[in-house]
């Protein structure tokens, strides 16, 4: 919503688009709008559907006849021409031509265009300042590291000023310090310009970290769209739960509107009314919501839970404890200062507030 109260309009929308391959449906009924100058990461496992998304938006493949439509800007592209849609796009492989120079990848698209050398020049230094690698015009791809060819291919895609910039998996085959500066790269560029961008991913990290919309894919279906904070915090189905961070999850049926009666335990928790009473239900407690113990807390209304510490396993600025409480495997985030407190073996109580529980029915979602 913007600050007059008028919501955004849509930019790129997909409506109802699927797509089938040898029979087995890729994609199903995918419906999406994307504001414009937003960035919306597609993200999920390999095989659900995401790449074939992005390449249905690119023009690379055709949805299945009947399907559904794209529209860029209130025009339907669906039956447009990839090379007629001023789409951008950018590679997990590169893509880049190993015997033309940096300056000559980045002008390429600008000579099939047939713009003047003036412009092309003007076009192409400023690509390459953007991505930081003016320097670097003379060189060729082979003498360039990992990282920065993918900038090189980021600036080849931006040089023709897109309307709409795709990057499928663009960081998944650079090691972890580089993936953390260009992702951060990508999102400044991505904000100076304006310029609205699907991201595909499989890395929950990078989707949530960048992005302004997650949409999260299962088996060619869209299980959430939401910001990243509703993503992590409000998952409406346990595939989004599980893929998503970590999640603890309790299974038992729901006892009135504040109890889930679990298997050696009871829950408090808000189950809401649609759920019902006696249901079978999961109840989504995340690790970090989890304070752990070394005798017992004193009573304060939360959840209590006695466990004794199974694995201990360090995450930089906390440490993940795996906690056996009667025969439930449980996770719990501790501090670095908390850490020096807990050892392999040690009987420990687990408490974390009803609050921080999501109820949700036992059959939602995959899994």
């Amino acid at each position: 919503m913007n600050m007059d109260g008028t919501k955004d309009m849509e930019y790129l929308s997909l409506r109802s688009v699927a797509k089938t391959f040898a029979g087995v449906a890729a994609v199903k009924d995918f419906s999406l709008e994307i504001a414009k100058g937003a960035l919306v990461a597609f993200l999920g496992p390999s095989g659900c559907g995401k790449t074939t998304t992005l390449r249905m938006i690119a023009g690379f493949e055709e949805p299945d006849p009947g399907s559904g439509r794209v529209y860029l800007d209130g025009a339907d592209i669906t039956e447009l021409p990839s090379n007629r849609r001023d789409i951008g796009m950018v590679f997990q492989s590169y893509a880049l031509f190993p015997n033309m120079t940096v300056w000559s990848n980045v002008a390429f698209g600008l000579e099939a265009r047939r713009l003047d050398k003036r412009e092309i020049g003007e076009r192409v230094g400023a690509a390459l300042d953007m991505v930081r690698l003016r320097d670097a015009d003379r060189r060729f791809p082979h003498q360039l590291s990992g990282g920065q060819q993918q900038r090189i291919a980021l600036a080849r895609a931006l040089a023709i000023r897109p309307r709409v910039l795709l990057l499928d998996e663009p960081l998944s085959a650079l090691d972890a310090e580089v993936r953390l500066a260009l992702r951060g790269e990508i999102r400044r560029i991505q904000s100076e310009l304006a310029i609205t961008t699907v991201y595909v991913t499989h890395d929950q990290e990078e989707a949530l970290s960048i992005s302004d919309k997650v949409v999260v894919m299962n088996r060619g279906v869209v299980e959430q769209v939401g910001t990243p904070e509703e993503i992590y915090h409000r998952p409406k189905t346990r595939f989004v739960a599980g893929f998503i961070g970590t999640a603890n999850q309790f299974t038992g049926k729901a006892v009135g509107e504040n109890e889930v009666a679990c298997e050696g335990f009871t829950i408090a928790a808000p189950v809401a009314a649609q759920v019902g009473e006696a249901s079978l239900v999961v109840v989504l407690v995340r690790p970090e919501t989890i304070a752990v113990h070394d005798s017992p807390p004193e009573e304060g209304g939360g959840n209590v839970i006695e466990g004794v510490i199974e694995t201990v396993t360090f995450h930089g600025a906390v440490t993940r404890l795996g906690i056996d409480a009667k025969g439930q495997r449980l996770s719990a985030d501790v501090t670095m200062g908390e850490k020096k407190r807990f050892s392999l073996n040690q009987r420990v109580w687990l408490s974390f507030d009803p609050e921080s529980c999501q109820v949700m029915a036992r059959e939602e979602g995959p899994g």
